[in-house]
C-alpha cells in the first residue's frame, strides 16, 4: 500500500519537479490576466491559483492535473464583483465586490463537495466522443485567441497592436520558443523542453538588453503594482459584510451555482482529457470534493477561486509530470515567486510563455477531426462543429450542455424509429404482436400506431421479449393499449415483460396483473429476465 501511495504521489521525482516549475512559470501570466478579467487585484488571482493547485494536487482525483484561476470562471464573476463594488461605493466600503466573491466561493465549494459526495462526477463518462472532440478543438482555439492579447501594449490608456520592430522581435522570440520545444525532445528528454525554452529566452533577452514585454510590464500595464506579496491571510472580517447583501442574495447564489457548474464541467472534462493522454483513469467524484475544498479555502483566504486548467495540465503531462508532486511543486514555486523571486520572474519575456502556449494549442487540437469528419455520421459532425463554435462564442459549459443535449436528442430519435411490431397468428386464432426495439418517451407514439384494435380478433397477445420498457412513458403507453382493448371488449395478454416493468405496471393499477403472463415456456424468457435483473442490480 505504501508503495502504491508513493508511486501515486511521485511518478518520477525529477520529472515532476521540473515540470512543476515549468507549470508555475506558465501560471503567473494566466492568473494575472484572469484577475484583470474578473476585476480584482492580480495577487488575488495568484493566491487563487496557489490554493487551487496545492489542494487539488494533494487530494484531487487525477495526479498530474493542474488547477488554478481560469478564464471560464473569471467571466462569470465579473457581474457579481461589479455589482458589489457599486453597492460598496454607495456605502463607503472598498473592495466589496471581492468580499461578495469570497462569500460566493464558500457556496461554490459546498455545492461541488455535495456533487462529489453524491457521486455526480461519474456522469462525465456519459459525454459523447463528438462532444469531447469539439470541446477540445474549441478550447484550443480559445487558448490561441487568448494569447493574441499578448501582442498588444497599453498606449495612452488604450490597448493597441504592436507593430514594426517590436512585432518582429516578439514573433522571433515566440518562434524560437516553439522551435526549441519541437527540437529538444528529439535530442533529450532529461529536462522539459518548455522549461528550457523559457530559461534560454529569458537569459537572451536580459543579456541582449532587448526591450520586450515581460511578466512585470504585463502586470503594470494592467494596473497592478507587481508580483511581490505576502502569504494569503484568513479573511476574518468576511462575514461582517453580510448585511450588504440584502436584496442581492439571489445574484450571489445564482452566480455561485453557475460558478460551481462551470468549475466542475471544466475540471471533469480536463480529467477525461488527461486520462486519455496518460492512458490511466482518475476519480471524478474525488476531484469534485477536492475542487470544492479548494474553493472554500479560497473564500476563506482571499483567492479568486478556479478549477482545472487544460493548458497547464497538458504542459505538465507533456513535460513528464505524472505524479501529485508535480502539482505540489507548481503551487510551491508559485508562492515562492510571490514571496521571494518576484524581481526575477518579472523579467521572464511574455513571448516565451506565448510560445509555450502556442505549442499547447498545437498539441491540444484534434487534427484528426479534419480527416474523420467526412467519415462519421452527419449528426456527429454537426455536434462536433457546434460544440467547437459554442466553446469559442460562449463558453465551454454551455457548449458541453448543448452538445450533450444534441447527442441525446439524436440518440432518442434513432431509437424512437426502431420500434417494430411483427404480427402473427397462433393456431387458436390469437393475434400476436412481437414488439422489437426500446419502448420509451420517444417511441410511444409509433408504438401506439402498430395496433389494430378494432379489426383484431377476440384474443390478442403482446410479446415484449425483444423489447425493453425504459421509462414511465413506456408504462403509460402499455396501459393505454390495454385500456383500448378492454373498452373494445377483447382479451389482451402481455408476455415477457421484465420484472421491474411488471412491478411498476401493477403498482400503477393492480388489476393489470391479470393481463400479464409471467410463466411462459420459452428458454429465452428466463435468460432475458435474468440479464435484466443483473442490469437493475
Amino acid at each position: 500500500m505504501m508503495t502504491t501511495f508513493f508511486n501515486n504521489f511521485v511518478g518520477s521525482p525529477k520529472n515532476d519537479a521540473l515540470s512543476g516549475l515549468t507549470v508555475a512559470l506558465a501560471l503567473v501570466p494566466e492568473a494575472v490576466a484572469f484577475a484583470f478579467v474578473a476585476g480584482v487585484d492580480p495577487l488575488v488571482g495568484l493566491y487563487g491559483a496557489f490554493i487551487m493547485c496545492l489542494i487539488t494536487s494533494l487530494f484531487g482525483g487525477r495526479p498530474g492535473m493542474i488547477s488554478g484561476a481560469t478564464g471560464a470562471m473569471a467571466v462569470v464573476m465579473v457581474h457579481l464583483i461589479q455589482k458589489g463594488n457599486m453597492v460598496g461605493s454607495e456605502m463607503g466600503l472598498d473592495h466589496l465586490g471581492l468580499s461578495w466573491l469570497l462569500i460566493a466561493l464558500l457556496i461554490v465549494g459546498g455545492i461541488q463537495i455535495i456533487a462529489g459526495v453524491f457521486k455526480l462526477g461519474k456522469f462525465v463518462r456519459l459525454i459523447p466522443h463528438p462532444v469531447m472532440m469539439g470541446f477540445v478543438n474549441g478550447l484550443a482555439i480559445v487558448i490561441f485567441l487568448s494569447q493574441l492579447s499578448m501582442f498588444t501594449r497599453v498606449i495612452d490608456g488604450q490597448k493597441q497592436w504592436i507593430h514594426g520592430a517590436e512585432l518582429l522581435t516578439m514573433g522571433a522570440l515566440v518562434s524560437a520558443t516553439m522551435l526549441m520545444m519541437w527540437l529538444l525532445p528529439k535530442l533529450t528528454t532529461a529536462i522539459p523542453a518548455a522549461l528550457t525554452a523559457i530559461i534560454v529566452l529569458t537569459a537572451v533577452t536580459i543579456g541582449a538588453g532587448l526591450d520586450v514585454s515581460t511578466v512585470g510590464s504585463f502586470i503594470r500595464e494592467g494596473g497592478g503594482e507587481g508580483l511581490k506579496g505576502g502569504l494569503p491571510t484568513l479573511q476574518t472580517d468576511l462575514f461582517s459584510v453580510l448585511h450588504t447583501l440584502e436584496g442581492h442574495w439571489g445574484l450571489l447564489i445564482g452566480t455561485a451555482c453557475l460558478l460551481a457548474a462551470v468549475g466542475l464541467i471544466e475540471s471533469l472534462m480536463t480529467l477525461n482529457l488527461v486520462d486519455d493522454l496518460t492512458e490511466t483513469r482518475g476519480s471524478g467524484n474525488r476531484e469534485c470534493i477536492a475542487q470544492g475544498g479548494a474553493n472554500i479555502l479560497n473564500g476563506l483566504f482571499g483567492g479568486m477561486g478556479g478549477c482545472a486548467m487544460i493548458g497547464q495540465s497538458i504542459i505538465n503531462v507533456k513535460s513528464g509530470g505524472r505524479g501529485r508532486l508535480s502539482g505540489v511543486v507548481a503551487a510551491t514555486c508559485l508562492l515562492s515567486f510571490i514571496l521571494f523571486a518576484a524581481p526575477l520572474i518579472e523579467q521572464v519575456p511574455i513571448a516565451a510563455l506565448v510560445g509555450v502556449m502556442f505549442m499547447v494549442v498545437i498539441g491540444t487540437f484534434a487534427w484528426s477531426s479534419f480527416r474523420i469528419i467526412r467519415k462519421i455520421p452527419t449528426s456527429d459532425a454537426i455536434v462536433l462543429v457546434a460544440v467547437s463554435g459554442i466553446t469559442i462564442w460562449q463558453d465551454l459549459a454551455i457548449a458541453v450542455f448543448v452538445g450533450v443535449i444534441m447527442s441525446a436528442l439524436k440518440f432518442a430519435w434513432e431509437n424512437a424509429i426502431r420500434i417494430r411490431a411483427r404480427k402473427r397468428f397462433k393456431e387458436d386464432g390469437t393475434k400476436v404482436y412481437e414488439i422489437w426495439g426500446p419502448l420509451f418517451f420517444g417511441s410511444v407514439q409509433t408504438f401506439a400506431t402498430k395496433f389494430e384494435v378494432k379489426s383484431d380478433p377476440q384474443k390478442v397477445e403482446i410479446d415484449f421479449i425483444e423489447s425493453r420498457v425504459s421509462d414511465h412513458s413506456g408504462i403509460e403507453a402499455i396501459k393505454r393499449i390495454i385500456e383500448k382493448y378492454l373498452e373494445a371488449g377483447k382479451e389482451v395478454t402481455l408476455t415477457h415483460l421484465s420484472p421491474e416493468c411488471r412491478a411498476i405496471l401493477t403498482k400503477a393499477n393492480p388489476r393489470f396483473n391479470i393481463y400479464i403472463e409471467s410463466s411462459v415456456e420459452d428458454p429465452r424468457y428466463h435468460v432475458v429476465t435474468d440479464l435484466l435483473d443483473v442490469e437493475i442490480s
